[in-house]
């Protein structure tokens, strides 16, 4: 049995399929928004502060570990519907939280791990869903774009330990945009250009101090169709340290715009 610690975007849809396909026992424990996975029999909606919740539905039902997909937002910690256990562990969430979102995540894990309960990796259902070094395009990066990949990295590696950031644009050798709270739409729709097009990447790699078992990069068509619409020409990521979905519908999109798709 495996406790599938679901938030919002399509990663948790790919392995449910994939759960379900090979008959692995499993329940969901929802905190999505609109508590997408209600009408699944096996699936909990529960709220981020019901720690005691959660760990009771994973206890009562032999399940020693659990795997973490999808979004979900940093809570208002005074809004939040807390329980016993919630009222217990929040001083240490709220600690975390001062350090960025992974440091949340590696608190949380630390929580369950304390509770006897195993955190796996997100991938290990959809291996499939992480691509090997290479180019996945027709189109390449050439010397300029290569320039642009570099400073992007760069800006990247140079930011604080637990910045929630995972993204930067970077144009003509100028970083553009540095992927705030709003996530990587916000950021995209912020580095749009009139003037160039067809110019400039999207880096996204793991944060630093990131625990790659959870909340690794996610692209898919609607990022590339984002990057499109903001003039970008490419998109990188990092070796098998990403979920990437749609990888068919990606790759035939880039090809038909003349955009590139690279793995670091």
């Amino acid at each position: 049995m495996i406790g599938l610690i679901f938030g919002d975007t399509d990663f948790p849809r790919e392995i449910l399929k994939t759960v379900k396909k090979k008959k692995i026992k499993y329940l969901i424990i929802d905190l999505t928004k609109s508590k997408i996975f209600k009408k699944n029999k096996k699936s909990y909606p529960v709220s981020v502060g019901q720690f005691g919740k959660i760990i009771n539905i994973l206890k009562e039902n032999n399940c020693k570990r659990v795997l973490f997909a999808g979004k979900v937002d940093k809570p208002n910690f005074s809004k939040l519907k807390l329980d016993f256990k919630g009222i217990y562990y929040i001083p240490r969430i709220i600690k975390a939280s001062k350090l960025g979102d992974a440091a949340i995540l590696k608190e949380i894990i630390k929580i369950f791990a304390q509770n006897k309960i195993k955190t796996q990796n997100s991938l290990i259902f959809n291996p499939e869903l992480s691509l090997k070094k290479g180019n996945y395009s027709k189109i390449k990066p050439n010397k300029q774009d290569r320039l642009d990949i570099k400073k992007a990295i760069k800006t990247l590696n140079s930011l604080k330990q637990y910045n929630f950031s995972q993204g930067v644009v970077v144009r003509n050798k100028k970083v553009v945009s540095i992927e705030g709270k709003g996530g990587t739409k916000k950021m995209l729709e912020k580095s749009r250009s009139k003037k160039f097009r067809n110019h400039g990447v999207l880096v996204k790699f793991p944060k630093k101090k990131q625990d790659l078992r959870v909340d690794l990069p996610t692209i898919g068509l609607k990022t590339i169709k984002q990057s499109k619409t903001a003039g970008l020409k490419g998109i990188v990521i990092k070796s098998k340290q990403h979920i990437f979905l749609d990888k068919t519908k990606c790759i035939r999109f880039a090809n038909k715009n003349k955009m590139f798709i690279s793995v670091k």
